[in-house]
């Protein structure tokens, strides 16, 4: 992908430099250098952006050299050089599609003030219509580069897989047909998804990983649930717990493969390999406490951790890891009786905490900052979806109403039992004075 970029670059600017022949002053300055470091910057990364547009400076002042006298003319060079890390600088921490265009509108300005600074440092005598030119020229070349970005950035995506801001907006659309699967099969599944994607992407955000990615990925990661719904408990409305019916060894075999149900789901649909690492490795290898003490409890013999415990793999990378913990603490805090800030608190250090010491953090590159971080990033989150309600005079007035029935009903039981005290009473002493009569 980056020798494709390379070369229709270096096309580009030796197609430009034909235009010396037309003799029109300053056309060479329309030259779209920065569309080879932009989308090197959006599917590749920053700092290979910048060491490229140092290598289309040399390449740009050697291509550039038919009115210079020695083999280099310099300020082509510069002015390629600035034009390249302008686009890189402009689009290092967005590439969404309006910041693309901002983009060109920056690499514009920019290669006005380089050509302008030129025109003054040579000090000859140039015609308003030349000054005009060589500026438009200039200006041409930022708007010609985003536009050139924005058209060639699908072809490279779909032919080389990559992973873009663009693609993941598409699959974060609710209407795609495997999010519509869940929510029709799975819609438990599917309400604890949403709420798991927006702990993930502000955790995410919160320690400067890919919370875009990390949100689609929550979106996708229990998709393996739709095999066999009734067996999770957050779509089992208003029927039996099928795995009261079975032993633990099967529950486990049940519960452990969703993971990997939906990795197989998610390659049918071909889709990123990002998003299925996310659906495959969110459990890690952690153990199903609740089946492994249920199953020890049945059992004669104890019985080893390994047997209960995922597969794997463990989290691989930082949006991995903080959907996986996302995951686990929406279940936790879902399951509270009366959740407050302070439990909610509690409860997201200890899960934490359980998966650092159990090794589920070992092969990814989080530390234990970003893991603070991420804790202070999910209470707030949670707190919010959690809140206290206020009660309305409605609510406020049915519960006085049935209050006071409650009452009148034990007034009217205490004195019934009273008058029954009584009636026992009056029987008992009639009976005594018949027997004293007897």
């Amino acid at each position: 992908m980056f020798t494709i970029i390379y070369a229709v670059t270096l096309l580009v600017m030796k197609l430009v430099s034909l235009t010396y022949m037309s003799e029109i002053t300053g056309i060479t300055y329309i030259v779209p250098v920065a569309m080879g470091t932009m989308l090197i910057t959006i599917l590749l990364h920053s700092r290979v952006a910048l060491f490229t547009s140092m290598i289309f400076a040399i390449c740009a002042s050697i291509i550039f050299n038919d009115q210079s006298s020695s083999i280099i003319d310099y300020s082509h060079g510069i002015y390629v050089f600035f034009s390249s890390v302008a686009g890189v600088f402009f689009l290092s921490k967005s590439n969404k599609v309006i910041r693309i265009l901002q983009s060109g509108i920056f690499v514009g300005a920019l290669n006005v003030l380089v050509i302008a600074s030129f025109l003054l440092l040579k000090g000859a005598q140039y015609s308003w219509m030349e000054i005009w030119m060589n500026l438009g020229f200039a200006a041409l070349s930022g708007f010609i580069a985003a536009v050139l970005t924005l058209g060639l950035l699908p072809f490279l995506e779909a032919g080389f897989g990559v992973l873009s801001t663009t693609k993941l907006i598409e699959l974060s659309n609710p209407n795609h047909p495997l999010l519509r699967k869940i929510l029709l099969e799975a819609p438990g599944t599917y309400h604890h998804s949403v709420i798991v994607a927006n702990l993930a992407e502000g955790a995410c955000e919160a320690v400067g990983a890919n919370g875009l990615l990390a949100r689609v990925g929550a979106y996708y990661h229990d998709l393996g649930k739709t095999k066999r719904p009734h067996f999770f408990i957050e779509n089992q409305m208003k029927i039996d717990n099928p795995h009261d019916k079975i032993s633990p060894q099967l529950s486990k075999t049940i519960i452990i493969a969703h993971p990997y149900d939906g990795g197989e789901l998610l390659r049918d649909y071909r889709m990123p390999k990002e998003i299925i690492s996310i659906a495959e490795q969110h459990h890690g290898t952690t153990l199903l406490k609740y089946f492994y003490h249920k199953a020890n409890q049945e059992s004669e013999k104890p019985i080893s951790e390994e047997e209960f415990r995922y597969p794997g793999p463990k989290a691989q990378t930082k949006e991995a890891a903080i959907v996986g913990i996302a995951d686990c603490v929406e279940a936790a805090v879902r399951s509270m009786n009366k959740p407050t800030p302070t439990k909610i608190e509690t409860l997201v250090k200890k899960i934490i905490n359980d998966r650092l010491e159990d090794g589920q953090f070992d092969e990814c590159d989080i530390t234990l900052r970003e893991l603070s971080i991420i804790a202070t990033s999910m209470c707030e989150t949670l707190q919010g979806t959690f809140h206290t309600r206020i009660e309305y005079p409605d609510e406020v007035m049915e519960k006085d109403k049935e209050k006071l029935m409650e009452e009148g009903t034990n007034s009217q039981n205490n004195n019934q039992e009273l008058e029954n005290t009584k009636n026992t009473d009056s029987d008992n002493g009639n009976e005594r004075k018949e027997g004293k009569e007897g």
